[in-house]
């Protein structure tokens, strides 16, 4: 569940993953922090699918809306919070200090949710130990990209930046996978929550102690930047807080950029919407009575449908950008989404959820590999990062802001054809929108896509 933040290099550059991947291996210190980084965001996908099979599939648990809510908000809006505060910190402490300090820390907070979980507890015990895991979580992931630059030469940090977030997606969604193995070999309910939850905690000290196989001064700060950044701390928050206007003001004369982070913004307000009423029917629909493995099996197989239509965008986009331009690919998807929601969505079966489960992946995906290189290109190198710290906090938040929308709206049991065909109104809407006003803005050039460098925010 846990997505990477959208960072990337400026150009783009026809490669291979698979090649990329190689060549970045063959550096020593690289392969150390890389198998470190997966190891722990294997744990988050542990951790969320533990979280998730608790709050949403137990015995005991028939989720409601607003509680949906509450857990998109515990799940999603520490990366949004905490994200563009990280550096002030990460430019202060030894980044392998804070790998191993927030590994550990996070496995002793997984090991208080486990026995909360055990004790049959929901509510702010379980919500407060998920925020402490999650926001950890975002200071060991910025630790780790900016550790990046100390342990590959420069003419491979592309590379590095390029594969380094896509294998991490790829090895969360199999954590989620092996913790919801773990959940049901264990039985399920309480138990299998909880040995789902310590599983993963498990995963954090490994990566801790591999963190460890690292210098103490490898990935730096070196001592001149600390020397550099040891002025007053609450002045460094507010120069972040004062990065993020001048974003949103740079964004203001890049209408092109704005309006693409508005496409994908609405993109993932709706898809949040879909995914807490395909929750809501799975549990208190299609399986009420069940002691919710069995609805959590099936929401399995949505999520890998899903998966696979995330992974293709990825195929398919790069081709399809050379022969139309980003823009009519992003309204092309946006229009997709609305008109597989409106069809197949009031259906209310399985089977047709699991399309529409690919197609709005692979919709979500492809109007992201647009979306970041159109950033890319419009924005300003010198506001590209306090730009993208703007787009990490949208995409992130958008996931929330849907659902609390929807909330008050939505039965119990997930099952509304107005909802529905709201969402798809809302697709087909964005995309008349957007297409509308890309038309009338001005064109910095259109550069061919050939590879996209930024996996999914978290």
């Amino acid at each position: 569940m846990a997505e990477q933040a959208p960072d990337g290099p400026r150009g783009q550059r026809r490669s291979s993953f698979l090649s990329d991947l190689r060549v970045v291996l063959a550096e020593r210190d690289f392969r150390r922090l890389f198998i470190t980084r997966l190891v722990s965001q294997g744990g988050d996908g542990v951790f969320n699918a533990g979280f998730a099979a608790y709050a949403f599939f137990s015995a005991q648990t028939f989720p409601d809306p607003v509680a949906a809510v509450d857990a998109f908000a515990v799940l999603y809006l520490p990366y949004s919070l905490i994200g563009p505060f990280a550096g002030v910190f990460i430019d202060r402490w030894s980044r392998r200090q804070i790998l191993v300090w927030s590994a550990l820390i996070r496995a002793c907070m997984v090991a208080v949710a486990a026995f909360v979980v055990l004790g049959g507890e929901t509510g702010i015990p379980l919500y407060v130990s998920a925020l402490a895991v999650l926001g950890m979580n975002r200071f060991f992931l910025s630790a780790v990209s900016a550790g990046v630059p100390h342990v590959v030469r420069p003419d491979k940090l592309v590379m590095a930046n390029a594969v380094a977030p896509t294998s991490g997606t790829i090895i969360g969604f199999a954590g989620g996978v092996a913790g919801l193995g773990v959940h049901f070999i264990s039985g399920g309910g309480h138990v299998g929550s909880a040995a789902t939850l310590l599983f993963g905690g498990a995963c954090y000290v490994v990566a801790g102690l591999l963190a460890l196989r690292m210098g103490r001064g490898l990935l730096g700060p070196d001592r001149e930047e600390r020397r550099q950044r040891s002025g007053a701390l609450l002045a460094d928050l507010t120069e972040v807080a004062r990065g993020l206007v001048a974003g949103l003001r740079h964004l203001r004369e890049r209408r092109k950029a704005a309006y693409a982070l508005g496409a994908v913004f609405a993109h993932r307000m709706l898809y949040g919407i879909l995914l807490v009423l395909a929750v809501l029917l799975y549990r208190n629909y299609f399986y009420p009575s069940n002691n919710g493995n069995t609805a959590l099996g099936h929401v399995t197989l949505l999520v890998v449908t899903s998966a696979i239509g995330f992974g293709g965008a990825a195929l398919i986009t790069p081709p399809a950008v050379q022969r139309l331009t980003k823009d009519a690919w992003i309204v092309i998807w946006l229009a997709a989404g609305g008109i597989v929601t409106g069809v197949l969505g009031p259906a209310f079966d399985q089977v047709a959820f699991l399309v529409v489960g690919f197609a709005l992946g692979l919709s979500a995906q492809c109007v992201k590999i647009c979306v970041d290189t159109t950033v890319q290109q419009e924005v300003d190198d010198a506001y590209m990062g306090r730009v993208f710290s703007v787009y990490d906090m949208l995409y992130n938040v958008a996931y929330v802001v849907g659902p609390a929308i929807a909330a008050p709206f939505l039965p119990a049991s997930g099952k509304s054809y107005v909802m529905v065909l709201a969402v798809a109104a809302g697709y087909l809407l964005a995309a008349v929108i957007y297409a509308a006003l890309t038309r009338r803005t001005p064109r910095a050039g259109e550069a061919p896509l050939l590879q996209p460098t930024a996996a999914a925010p978290e």
